[in-house]
């Protein structure tokens, strides 16, 4: 295109195929209205002249803007990215785009980019956790906009929620290694507000087993490879006698076996380990880990769903859903 050159317009589109730029708009956001060969002859137009519709002012026209926010704690943690992937396929199905934010688990950041995405008027707005803030939340609630909790539980949610128990998940694995006979727990944990309420959950469960005092080393979210190693030196150092350890995501796992190996420790004999996601990975690491499975897939297409259906003023089925979780066993603890 030269500098002199202007984009192509709907009205030159229009002439090119021989009808109004009423047809074209009809071609574009309704193709079902028109008959297969005016339609045809509109998408030869469109392809020829490399036209793009402007969907700025098209949403302004319908009052919609076909964009879904998600707001991430983090854009380098494998552990969200079952989720977004579903997300993402579920809303394109029904014609969505999906705009991705971070918060970095930070409060007054999370504030902020709330009111940078609400000005932009998206359909929807998913939340990767609960909104941290009490300005986020109020003006979450003040815009009116459809919004979707995940990744937790909670009977404040805003509008809509998705997700899983914590605290269950810190009791559960407390339990499955109470049962294979451990009795010096520890654990490796991020220092987000979700982590700290499984490490509560766990030490609580192992207190009332009547089990020592459960050691925790904490590691800055997102977690690292190198978190995990260090988190279990840390442990060791402090409580050799320590015999299994939860970790709070599965890239610590990771951490903590390579770490365990390191020092000589066979896994599970000398030390159990669990982790938290069920990655990819989990199943190809030496030993195969043993870890706490989030269904990601089922909250993604949930929480579009959800979306959609306010979207379309049709009703939600449950406006609070519980999707549970389960201990995938394997050969780390």
């Amino acid at each position: 295109m030269q500098p002199t050159d202007r984009p192509s317009k709907i009205q030159d589109v229009a002439r090119a195929a021989g009808v109004s730029a009423m047809t074209v708009s009809r071609a574009i956001n309704h193709p079902e209205r028109l008959n297969p060969e005016t339609l045809q002859r509109v998408r030869d137009a469109i392809a020829s002249m490399r036209y793009v519709p402007n969907a700025l002012a098209s949403g302004l026209r319908l009052s919609r803007a076909r964009l879904v926010a998600a707001l991430l704690p983090t854009l380098v943690g494998p552990v969200f990215q079952e989720l977004i992937q579903s997300l993402d396929h579920a809303l394109n199905q029904h014609g969505y785009q999906l705009m991705i934010g971070r918060t970095g688990y930070d409060a007054a950041q999370e504030a902020d980019l709330i009111r940078a995405i609400i000005q932009r008027r998206p359909d929807g707005i998913v939340m990767i956790g609960m909104a941290a803030s009490e300005e986020g939340r109020a003006l979450l609630q003040a815009s009116r906009i459809p919004v979707v909790e995940t990744w937790d539980l909670s009977d404040t949610a805003i509008d809509m929620l998705v997700g899983f128990s914590h605290s269950a998940i810190g009791q559960a694995v407390a339990a499955h290694f109470i049962a294979k006979g451990h009795r010096q727990l520890g654990m490796v944990s991020g220092d987000d507000a979700r982590a700290r309420v499984r490490v509560a959950a766990y030490a609580q469960a192992a207190q009332a087993a009547g089990l020592p005092e459960v050691k925790v080393a904490y590691t800055p979210a997102p977690s690292t490879l190198g978190g995990g190693r260090r988190g279990l030196v840390e442990i060791l150092a402090q409580r050799p006698e320590v015999t299994a350890v939860f970790c709070s995501s599965d890239t610590l796992a990771l951490g903590a076996l390579a770490e365990a190996q390191h020092q000589g420790l066979r896994v599970p004999e000398d030390l159990a380990v669990v982790g938290l996601g069920d990655q990819e990975f989990a199943k190809d690491t030496a030993p195969p880990l043993t870890t706490v499975r989030l269904d990601g897939t089922r909250i993604g297409q949930l929480a579009a769903d959800m979306i959609v259906a306010r979207t379309l003023d049709q009703p939600v089925d449950a406006q609070r859903v519980d999707i549970g979780f389960s201990i995938t066993q394997r050969s780390s603890g």
